[in-house]
């Protein structure tokens, strides 16, 4: 019984928005119900908050409510978007300088492998501007131009996820 009131807690404050994709940016859950056809940024940190303080994405995915869907499966693009999601700000400054430690863990989620790292680096460094598009940019967003870059780059053996 302990072992699950821990998995329980420990579930709702993990930052679940991406499992069930009710909007691309806060996920499923309250907060994306509440603030349903609302625009700009307040009101997605508003439903983004609302979603992953308040334990109820986990509900909505258990029970398929609040515009959640349970059934979906977690891949490797859902852990590098759930890193960057987390990590926007640093990862943006270790970019820019084309090292530092949120950079080199995506590049260990990415499952880059340790001889490519330095020109994984270079590539994200001399492409900051493609790969953080827009003030606005989301996680998804920088992950679908990370993985383009990668794509192109035939001397890297980095996989586009």
């Amino acid at each position: 019984m302990k072992k699950l009131l821990a998995v329980a807690a420990l579930a709702t404050t993990l930052p679940l928005s991406h499992f069930a994709m009710a909007d691309e940016d806060i996920g499923c859950g309250l907060g994306t119900m509440i603030f349903d056809g609302k625009t700009g940024k307040v009101y997605k940190v508003l439903g983004a908050t609302t979603n992953g303080t308040s334990g109820n994405q986990t509900f909505g995915i258990t029970f398929g409510t609040l515009g959640c869907d349970g059934t979906g499966t977690v891949d490797s693009a859902e852990k590098l978007a759930l890193f960057i999601d987390g990590n926007m700000d640093n990862l943006a400054r270790d970019i820019a300088k084309g090292e530092g430690e949120t950079l080199s863990t995506l590049s260990e989620v990415w499952g880059v492998q340790e001889a490519d790292k330095p020109a994984f680096n270079q590539l994200a460094k001399e492409n900051f501007v493609k790969v953080f598009s827009s003030e606005n940019v989301t996680s998804n967003e920088v992950l679908n131009n990370l993985n383009i870059l990668v794509a192109k780059d035939e001397a890297l053996s980095v996989y586009a996820i």
